[in-house]
């Protein structure tokens, strides 16, 4: 596409005056005159310093470089990339999608960008006016939501090219840093900005909400703008994440995701059941869990049980044939490996963990999936600590442990997390094969599973819920947890998800 024509393949950035859902339509002459002169200085002023961008960004390269490698983070290569204020291209470009789509008003600016990147598409318009009829997998807009007009149009505008599994990733300055910005500005050393909103992520998960999204996470970064040798290093990665210092950070990142209805047909689910000498429980398991959704498929994984529970569940299979039963011996040991042997096998859309001790009841498992097939989540985590326990059902010191990880992965996930190591986990399997391609990043260290999969749904952006359960004490067999020694693996695990989910 020649960058002389992409101003005229492309709609008017002026609002369309009889579209009755942009606020224009509603406005009298004078005022809509005024908004269309505020348009059009925007467009001029970024026209203005179209020439010099590529001087300004150099400037401030420390600053764009944590950006860039922060959006790398939430973006896998190869997808589906919009971004709005695209610029010069070089933040969609450094994200590597298949196909990558920059939206701009300048078009001196889009110019620019379709020289320096020929391979990515650009065009000349305004994301209040946007009208494509194709869908994106990652919308960027990165530090370009002051300059909208009207922000909630816009969003509702941006809902239109969304999956269900689309994710809005939105960047923007901390008010606090207002003053100095605006002295760097003046100073030289920052590029001029036009008058702009100051939004907190309060607001613009507000706007979200208005527009039909919902906010996955919040995060904040950069603390030094700077590029001076280890200092920058440890403010940036390490201080800015520490409370307190949070909220002095320059950059704020929200991601969203369109908020999700209830599918035409209910989903089919598979339920795991890792398992290790309990077979006392495996009848009961096979009674107790009740029917709901599509078709259900159980997998029971053997973890080289010595007491007859592979056996026992061979022989209670024939006297449920209405169930759809399947006995899988695992390959190596731990219910990580457990739990990824019977997902792989798994045909369900939805796939279940139900943990063989009967500790937490099967008969919960219809809200779970009820969590998950509305589109309240998708990733439901069961919670242990809400309601009172059975006695007997976790040590003391259990509980202790359990509730320091959650405070820590709550802090680590940017969402809350209350019980980390509650067995039943349930997710969309077509976000745990995204998932098992992406699970290099992580390795796979993990013997439980849980945080495994934790780590894995938050590096995809996935809305995580918890379901609380009654626990209850187990009956037959005893645990497999090694409290000294597993947890210290897990405060491992924590520091070791610090620096790959943190300090990137």
């Amino acid at each position: 596409m020649e960058p002389a024509r992409l101003y005229e393949l492309f709609p008017s950035p002026d609002w369309d005056e009889t579209d009755s859902s942009t606020p224009l339509s509603l406005l009298n002459e004078t005022d809509r005159s005024r908004i269309k002169a505020k348009r059009q200085a925007i467009r001029e002023h970024f026209d203005a310093y179209a020439g010099r961008r590529a001087y300004w960004e150099h400037n401030a390269r420390a600053y764009h470089e944590d950006q860039t490698r922060y959006i790398r983070f939430l973006v896998p290569e190869g997808l589906r990339v919009l971004e709005i204020g695209s610029g010069l291209g070089n933040l969609l470009a450094a994200v590597k999608p298949s196909y990558g789509l920059g939206i701009d008003v300048s078009p001196e600016m889009v110019t620019a960008a379709a020289q320096r990147h020929p391979t990515l598409d650009f065009r000349v318009g305004d994301v209040e006016t946007l009208d494509l009829d194709e869908t994106f997998d990652v919308i960027l807009l990165a530090d370009v939501i002051g300059h909208v007009l009207d922000i909630q149009t816009a969003f509702r505008r941006l809902r239109r090219v969304c999956t269900p599994q689309t994710r809005v990733i939105v960047s923007y300055h901390n008010s606090l840093w207002e003053p100095l910005l605006r002295l760097c500005e003046k100073m030289g050393f920052k590029m001029p900005q036009p008058e702009q909103s100051w939004l907190s992520p309060s607001d613009i998960t507000n706007l979200l909400f208005l527009a039909d999204f919902d906010v996955v996470k919040v995060d904040r970064r950069v603390l030094l703008p700077l590029r001076v040798p280890l200092l920058a290093s440890f403010c940036n990665r390490v201080l800015a994440h520490l409370p307190g210092f949070r909220t002095l950070c320059l950059s704020h990142y929200v991601v969203a995701r369109p908020r999700l209805r209830r599918p035409e047909r209910p989903y089919s689910t598979t339920i795991v059941i890792p398992c290790r000498n309990e077979r006392g429980n495996i009848d009961a398991a096979l009674r107790r869990i009740p029917k709901f959704g599509g078709r259900q498929e159980i997998i029971f994984v053997d973890g080289h049980s010595s007491d007859g529970t592979a056996e026992e569940i061979q022989r209670v299979m024939a006297f449920y044939p209405g169930k759809h039963i399947t006995l899988l011996t695992q390959d190596g040991r731990g219910k990580g490996d457990a739990v990824r042997k019977g997902f792989g096998q798994a045909k369900g859309d939805v796939l279940m963990i139900l943990d063989a001790d009967l500790t937490m009841p099967p008969e919960a498992l219809p809200q779970f999936y009820e969590a998950i097939a509305s589109g309240k989540g998708e990733f439901i985590n069961g919670c242990r600590l809400v309601y009172p326990m059975e006695a007997q059902a976790m040590r003391l010191l259990n509980l202790f442990g359990n509730k320091f990880f959650g405070l820590a992965f709550s802090w680590l996930l940017n969402q809350r997390i209350k019980d980390t190591l509650c067995g039943t986990k349930v997710l969309f399997r077509r976000d745990y094969e995204r998932l098992a391609a992406n699970r290099r990043y992580f390795g796979e260290f993990d013997p439980f599973g849980d945080f495994d999969l934790l780590f894995g749904a938050s590096k995809l952006n996935l809305q995580i819920v918890e379901v609380p359960i009654r626990y209850e004490s187990r009956t037959y067999g005893s645990t497999n947890i090694q409290r000294f020694a597993h947890g210290w693996l897990l405060l491992k695990m924590t520091v070791y998800g610090f620096f790959r989910l943190k300090a990137v």
